[in-house]
């Protein structure tokens, strides 16, 4: 069996405690990919110490010399693009397809976060006194601890990782332990980009050394993707600590499908965004929202196209679903459609785990879609993670909007309409940090900001040039060259 190792100050070793842990494919859970090292304490103290030296160093580095790195990484991650794509397919499940599109987040990430290096725009501003100036500009803070869910095991890292680093912080990486291999791999591309020792380290662990990283008192900054259970905790610990905390979370988003929508788009739409990665996206569509006229009509013609999706592995050419991450997801998905119908709701299709021989060995869950859901039942409100649509009906455009933010997250909402009208109205309306308009609720572009509001986010934006805005401090400088005593913050008038 094959042994990875932590990635810390440059050099490839093993947990201080010798324990390890097993990565299994969830296609196939005779697959063993690997033993990985179950750190702790010690490993993560190595980890900072080795991030703070670097440190030192790494933030006077010019910004445009780090960029150049920056797009080194891009150029690695593109070559490795389907060697890196089957590696994250046989530890996480989806398709290949998916997850080479993974891999071209991080290569447009790091190819932007290159170009951003000569865009840490400051401001200078004139002076309220004679022969002042005023200006500011951007700073780096420290470590950050970067911690990251499998479902999106090299791009999300990406979003906060190589902006972190372009903004001169050093990085203490934690991936999912669902998803560790792909963490082993992001340390090899930055370490033969050429990145210093201990400007990038990765920790391989339990959700409990994810905690030792929040708590460490010399890291200063915090970016985390996962659930809102335990971003919520993370901003409690922050909180108490002072430190900066970013915070991706839940999700349960909805699409809305008005009577006068094109419905073989719409319907294009939900398979695609509520069966696209098996559902385990924070943006996955796990709510339709469908016109009262255009109910019934609109179900069938779902049903018929979810029916016929290709589940399996996904490292199989054609593979359209692949598996849930573990059996703890598959008994989740067999949970909440019991508890769906027992509240009243209607079994359209799916609702059970899949039977088929060649299937048996995996975690896979029938795509399923449960109508006549209302606001008030537990699908409606509970994100599932896993390929469980809930269909509630809407009597009007103003009841589907209401219907939509009926919700305790707020990351991406979807409405098709050829109402241009109803569609700026909904823009407006809909209380989400990303909404779409004739498109699915999942398909973020690297370059623009990404993130929710109410249960999903604490007000970060990942992605674009607002991910500049997690890791770096203004720092204002008045520069007073009258050579006298000038008195701001009194009344000179």
């Amino acid at each position: 069996m094959e042994e990875f190792k932590n990635y810390i100050d440059g050099k490839w070793v093993k947990a201080i405690s010798g324990k390890t842990f097993q990565n299994i494919n969830p296609a196939n859970q005779e697959d063993i990919i690997g033993e990985f090292p179950f750190s702790g304490q010690e490993d993560v103290d190595c980890a900072v110490s080795a991030a703070i030296k670097a440190y030192q160093s790494w933030r006077l580095i010019p910004a445009p010399k780090r960029g150049d790195m920056m797009r080194k990484v891009g150029d690695i991650f593109n070559r490795r693009k389907k060697e890196l794509a089957r590696i994250m397919t046989r530890e996480m499940g989806k398709p290949t397809f998916e997850t080479e599109g993974d891999v071209q987040e991080a290569i447009d990430t790091a190819y932007y976060a290159a170009s951003e290096t000569r865009r840490l725009f400051g401001h200078t501003v004139p002076s309220e006194m004679d022969n002042k100036m005023n200006l500011s500009f951007r700073t780096p803070i420290g470590v950050v601890g970067v911690i990251t869910a499998w479902n999106f095991p090299i791009a999300v890292p990406s979003w906060k990782i190589l902006p972190a680093i372009a903004s001169g912080n050093t990085v203490v990486f934690k991936p999912s332990k669902d998803a560790p291999h792909s963490g082993v791999i992001f340390a090899e591309i930055m370490e033969e980009a050429g990145f210093p020792a201990g400007v990038f380290n990765v920790l391989l662990g339990t959700g409990s050394m994810g905690d030792m990283i929040v708590k460490h008192p010399d890291v200063k900054v915090i970016g985390f993707t996962g659930s809102t259970d335990i971003g919520c905790k993370i901003a409690e610990i922050g909180g108490r600590l002072n430190k900066r905390v970013s915070l991706e979370m839940g999700g349960k988003n909805a699409q809305i499908v008005m009577e006068d929508a094109n419905l073989e788009l719409a319907l294009e739409g939900v398979l695609w965004g509520a069966f696209g990665t098996t559902g385990q996206r924070c943006t996955a569509t796990s709510r339709l929202i469908v016109h009262k006229d255009i109910y019934e009509t609109f179900l069938n013609m779902l049903k018929v196209r979810a029916e016929k999706l290709k589940i399996g592995d996904g490292l199989v050419a054609g593979t359209e679903m692949g598996p849930v991450i573990h059996k703890k997801s598959l008994e989740n998905c067999e949970r909440i459609v019991k508890i769906a119908l027992n509240e009243g709701g209607r079994l359209i299709t799916g609702g059970k785990p899949c039977t088929q021989p060649e299937l048996a060995k995996g975690c896979f869950f029938e795509p399923t879609i449960i109508a006549d859901v209302d606001e008030t039942k537990t699908l409606f409100n509970e994100e599932v993670f896993g390929p469980v649509l809930c269909v509630t009906k809407a009597d009007s455009f103003e009841h589907a909007i209401a219907l939509q933010n009926h919700c305790e997250y707020g990351l991406s909402g979807s409405i098709y309409t050829r109402d241009v009208n109803r569609a700026w109205t909904a823009v407006r309306e809909i209380q989400t940090g990303i909404c779409y308009v004739n498109a699915p609720t999942i398909g973020a572009e690297a370059h623009m900001p990404f993130g929710g509001v109410k249960g999903t986010g604490n007000g970060h934006r990942e992605g674009g040039w607002t991910a500049f805005d997690i890791f770096t401090e203004w720092k204002t400088v008045y520069f007073d060259y009258s050579d006298k005593l000038q008195r701001a913050q009194i009344d000179n008038y």
